[in-house]
């Protein structure tokens, strides 16, 4: 009945079982224990490229943290208008890098146009004291509408960023998601396309609370335990997130929960545009995210009948989000259809299907 975010469901019963485990005998703290220090092989095996991982609790402050190293006080770090960076972090990214300047770009279905990244950074102003200075570029994988970059799409923007002196970070609260959508590995869409630095996500996906900053330019981690220390995200139990990212890793939980997710996501879309015209799709439906128009009097009855949902772009708007997890089910799907065709008929016989 809940639609509202891939954060409303549990854990996953494999990281739950893995947590269980953990909790037995004794490990040095601070990140010192054996399951933490197996990380960056763990990881640089996934990326096929020796990386530097730094476990944190929240997407968040995996953001901010790794901003903090791509971008000085005086930096501008550029986004889609609607990221989570700008949108939903409560100026977390500002704070960490100590003043730097989140400048936002326009783009279709949630994504940065390399053409308008290029133009906003010739008019930046590179070297004029007066103005903030070009830093970084950030990308949300999958995007914040629920959409994914292509591996040329990520490509062409880090030569845009790379070719005037910027750096490369990815938000990937949703990475799993855009991955099994693309049908590549972790490498094609990451460093080999240019990333510099990725947010890897797990909470949304399975588990408790988890995510890592996964460092492919290494030369920029270089002050960031410090930061991460400095911030509150030096765990002493470090080895309860880590024995999750592990987990999650590990005969492809990961990808297995994603695709799950997006499967549902996909079936959910099919079937709610099938049962009327009037129901209509704002974005392609790429991974686990489905923002559809409604008639008022559908999301009314919806919300009244118990379904949980975000209305879209404010109080009154008609569009809603729509998020499916690893663990929703055809039943959860069913349920949400059958109750929209049942206030369709009621607002809009002539127009639904069956």
């Amino acid at each position: 009945m809940n639609f509202c975010s891939d954060n409303v469901v549990g854990v996953s019963p494999e990281i739950m079982a893995a947590l269980v485990e953990c909790n037995h005998g004794v490990a040095m703290p601070y990140g010192n224990d054996d399951r933490t220090l197996y990380l960056n092989n763990l990881f640089s095996e996934l990326f096929e490229t020796e990386v530097l991982v730094f476990p944190v609790a929240t997407g968040t402050a995996a953001n901010a943290l790794a901003l903090s190293v791509m971008s000085e006080p005086y930096g501008a770090i550029y986004c889609h208008h609607q990221s989570h960076i700008h949108c939903d972090e409560c100026g977390a990214p500002e704070f960490f890098t100590s003043g730097a300047k989140l400048l936002t770009l326009q783009g279709e279905n949630g994504k940065i146009n390399p053409k308008d990244l290029a133009s906003a950074i010739a008019r930046a102003g590179i070297g004029v004291v007066h103005h903030v200075q070009p830093a970084a570029v950030s990308l949300s994988q999958a995007s914040e509408a629920g959409t994914v970059y292509s591996i040329q799409e990520v490509e062409q923007i880090a030569q845009v960023a790379h070719s005037r002196g910027l750096t490369l970070h990815m938000d990937g609260a949703r990475f799993a998601n855009a991955v099994v959508t693309l049908g590549c590995t972790p490498a094609d869409i990451t460093w080999r396309a240019g990333v510099d630095v990725l947010s890897f996500g797990a909470t949304k996906n399975g588990a408790m609370a988890a995510e890592a900053v996964v460092f492919f330019n290494r030369d920029l981690a270089h002050s960031f335990s410090y930061r991460r220390k400095r911030s509150g995200h030096l765990f002493s139990k470090m080895q309860f997130l880590s024995v999750q990212l592990e987990a999650y890793i590990r005969n492809d939980l990961w990808l297995r929960n994603a695709a799950r997710a997006n499967q549902m996501a996909k079936d959910l879309a099919a079937k709610l545009t099938a049962l009327s015209k009037i129901m209509t799709l704002c974005h392609p439906v790429e991974a686990n995210e489905i923002f559809v128009q409604m008639p008022e009097q559908v999301i009314v009855n919806l919300l009244a009948d118990g379904f949980k949902f975000y209305r879209w772009d404010g109080e009154d708007s008609k569009t809603v989000r729509l998020v499916t997890a690893f663990s929703t089910t055809e039943e959860d799907i069913a349920a949400l259809v059958d109750a929209a065709r049942k206030y369709l008929q009621k607002c809009q016989p002539e127009n639904v299907a069956g």
